[in-house]
């Protein structure tokens, strides 16, 4: 399956070494390019990609505001992509529903797997930059968590909860699986049941919540 993308960047040498980094890879085709947020909103309305790849700071409207509005119509799946790895804009890009994230500076190998990442439903953000996210979120608090219905985490089982824990803790697939002593293809399974359950859009909105539940992270086995 092609995956159809959309380059929301302001800055026209930014934009144009996306596209021909995207535009190179298999699988991937670019379909439209926007300059501002008021552009990005529009083209993906126009153009339906299942994937745009956002820039947080940008003209008439931010990339946060975009996010959101993409995201609440159901139009596509967002990547944020910016220079700043922590700041008030990467947090409220996640909770307006961004599946993923990445910084600038990402080799162009991470950029188009990360792509067809999130084109797959999957979240995707770098174990290192979620860990140092959910440690500034537990620091500084910059808002509240992902509203979720107490009935809705309690309506999880057992082992979906010792999933969620290890999100908490910023672990990726391969290391929750090891610590839980399961396949990767069963934690990816868990994590998005999980998401599914909770209404969450990624992975890290799932890692905010487990920071405001109980402490609960199983021990490693052995």
């Amino acid at each position: 399956m092609t995956v159809r993308v959309l380059v929301a960047e302001d800055q026209d040498a930014v934009r144009a070494g996306l596209v021909l980094i995207l535009g190179g890879a298999a699988g991937i085709d670019v379909v439209g390019e926007a300059a501002d947020g008021e552009q990005a909103v529009a083209a993906t309305r126009r153009l339906r990609p299942d994937v745009v790849v956002m820039d947080v700071r940008m003209p008439r409207l931010d990339g946060i505001s975009a996010t959101r509005q993409v995201v609440t119509e159901g139009l596509a799946d967002v990547l944020v992509l910016t220079t700043f790895d922590l700041d008030e804009y990467v947090f409220e890009a996640l909770r307006a529903g961004a599946a993923g994230f990445l910084l600038k500076d990402t080799d162009a190998a991470t950029l188009v797997e990360a792509v067809r990442t999130v084109a797959r439903g999957d979240g995707m953000i770098a174990p290192a930059v979620t860990r140092r996210l959910i440690a500034a979120f537990a620091a500084r608090r910059p808002g509240p968590a992902p509203a979720v219905a107490p009935q809705a985490v309690a309506a999880l089982t057992a082992r979906e909860r010792d999933v969620l824990a290890c999100l908490g803790r910023g672990l990726s697939n391969v290391e929750i699986a090891d610590r839980l002593s399961m396949a990767e293809s069963t934690t990816k399974t868990h994590v998005s049941r999980i998401l599914a359950k909770l209404g969450l859009r990624s992975r890290v909105q799932a890692a905010i919540l487990a920071q405001e539940l109980p402490p609960h992270l199983p021990e490693r086995d052995g």
